[in-house]
Formats: structure tokens, sequence, C-alpha cells
């Protein structure tokens, strides 16, 4: 089984994120094939700065091996490294109904909100199928709101099927554990678009007073609490051991406590969790020539992979140079 899966570069990596999605990815690079890749094209239609872009790129990097990426194990690369992704993406647009597109979510959502929506984020689906596609992916984790894109990639794939013959693998979804949503520091989901993140990597001690701000309720200290529906509590079992999860529990359930005590404890179990992972990030973050050769060489494997599904494509729909 073929795993795949991109992330964009639009920023720092936060605990939504991480415990999101990129948790997940990690577990499931002890498939036949994984292939994991920074989608910088993609990032395009929002990040518009070109150093920015690049120094997301390599910090997107840094932190997947920081975070338990083993490129022994998984293949991990550099969106734009590998053009034959291009290409493809260019053979699908000729066959893609407008339609299709017109009723994609994150541009009917714009242009609800009277935004302007430019073609890069109209033709955002069809990139994303080409990703998938060029790799004859098996199996894509994705979130439950990201399932629309994979339901386009197998109707774009099973009409080129349709038109050229069985060129392409039909790829399936994994819908990634919806119970690993993360609260914000707002209590709401945990997004850069609403600033209320907490970065996996942000220094301790700013990370910390963060923390320490995170709105709560007004209920009196002593009155019983369900630990469940807050986002304190939520945040807290994410980075805690069980045994302390429980034991918290129990402090809500019996009241008398103070919502800083909760924040302090958030505070220290972040800490104590991430401290592998922060320091394997200063070692990756000291040997850049290392982090450039372990994607040159995920991006050499994944354009063997691509090329030979394009020389596919391209050999169906007539436009390859040489004979069938």
């Amino acid at each position: 089984m073929r795993v795949l899966s991109g992330i964009q570069p639009t920023g720092r990596f936060h605990w939504g994120n991480y415990f999101g999605a990129i948790r997940q990815y990690i577990d499931l690079q002890h498939e036949d094939a994984a292939f994991y890749f920074i989608a910088n094209l993609h990032a395009l239609t929002t990040v518009r700065d070109p150093e920015v872009l690049r120094q997301y790129t390599l910090d997107a990097a840094i932190d997947l091996l920081a975070l338990g990426l083993d490129p022994d194990h998984a293949v991990l690369f550099v969106q734009s490294d590998v053009p034959e992704v291009s290409e493809l993406t260019w053979l699908l647009l000729t066959g893609t109904p407008m339609g299709l597109l017109e009723r994609c979510h994150a541009y009917k959502d714009k242009k609800a909100r009277g935004l302007s929506a430019d073609a890069g984020l109209f033709n955002y689906p069809v990139l994303m199928a080409a990703d998938i596609l060029a790799y004859d992916s098996d199996t894509v984790p994705v979130g439950a709101d990201q399932l629309q894109h994979i339901e386009v990639c197998r109707d774009l794939a099973v009409s080129f099927n349709h038109h050229y013959g069985e060129v392409f693998r039909l790829p399936k979804a994994k819908i990634l554990d919806a119970s690993a949503k993360v609260p914000g520091t707002d209590g709401e989901k945990m997004s850069k678009s609403y600033n209320n993140t907490l970065e996996l990597f942000e220094d301790p001690k700013p990370q910390r007073k963060k923390i320490m701000r995170i709105t709560t309720d007004s209920r009196p200290m002593e009155e019983p609490k369900p630990p469940e529906s807050d986002h304190l509590f939520q945040l807290f079992s994410l980075v805690a051991p069980d045994d302390a999860c429980e034991e918290m529990a129990a402090t809500y359930r019996r009241g008398g406590f103070g919502y800083g005590e909760v924040k302090k404890a958030v505070a220290d179990a972040a800490e104590a969790y991430f401290a592998e992972a922060r320091a394997r990030r200063e070692e990756w973050a000291a040997a850049p020539d290392r982090v450039a050769e372990v994607l040159g060489d995920g991006a050499s494997r994944a354009r063997k992979v691509a090329g030979e599904v394009l020389r596919r494509a391209s050999d169906a729909c007539g436009v390859s140079v040489r004979s069938k």
C-alpha cells in the first residue's frame, strides 16, 4: 500500500497540525511505501514573499524530520522539485469540467464571502489530483474537510481512464482521527487564520506566557467542572501521560481548583512532551547540508515514480513524441 500526503508551508507548524495530521502521517510511514511532500506550489496561493516561502519550506522539512519522519522509511521531498506533477496537472486540466471546480468548497467559500479568487485557487484541486495520481497512491490520509478533493481526484482519474485507457490507479481517502481536533487559545479550532495557535517549536518561555493567557470561563473555583468539554483539559490530554490525565479529570470533577493550576500543568506537560523533538530539531537545523541531502534524495525517488506515471499518461493521450 502506498501512502501519500502533503502539507503546506504557510507558517510554522502548530499543535493542531501535529495532533490533527502530522502525528498520524508519521504513524503511517511504515507502510510499504510512504510519500510525503512539502506543498510549496499550493502555498503560492497565499504566500507571496519568496524569501518567506523558502524559509517556511526549509522549516517544514526540519520540523517533519524532528517530529519523527524517517527518510529510511518515507520519501520526503519538496513539491516543486518534481516538475512532472505540473505537466501532469495540465493533462488533467484539459479534461476537467469548469462546473466541477466551481463546486469545490475553497473556491465557493471565498466567493460567498465576496472575496476575489485567482486561478490558482480555482485550479487547486487539479494540482492536488496530480500530486496524488503521480505516485500511484493507494491511500491519502486527509481530514474530513478535504474529502471532496479526493473525490475530485477520483473523478478526474476515472474520466481520463475512460477516454484513454487504464492509466491511473484510483486512490482512497483515509479520514484522519476526528478526535484529534485541537482547540486554540480561544477555545475555537486551532488555526493560523484565527491567530490562536501554539507553535510546536516556539521557545518554551513565550509559549508558557501564551498558555497562561488562554481564555477560560468564569465559574467559581469550588464548582465541579466536566473535563471533556473544557478546552484547557483537552490541550492537557494531548501532551500529558494517561495517569496525569486521569488525575486531572478527577480534579475537574471534584472542583476546588483554579484554572491557573491547569494552565501551568499544560505548559509543563507540553515542554516535556516536545523536549526530544526540540533537541532533534536543533541537530537538524545545525546540519542544512544533511537536510538538503534528504530532500534531494526524496525528490529523485519521487521523480522516478512520477516520471513513469507521466509517460503512461502522455503516451495514452498522444502528446508523447515517442511511439507507444
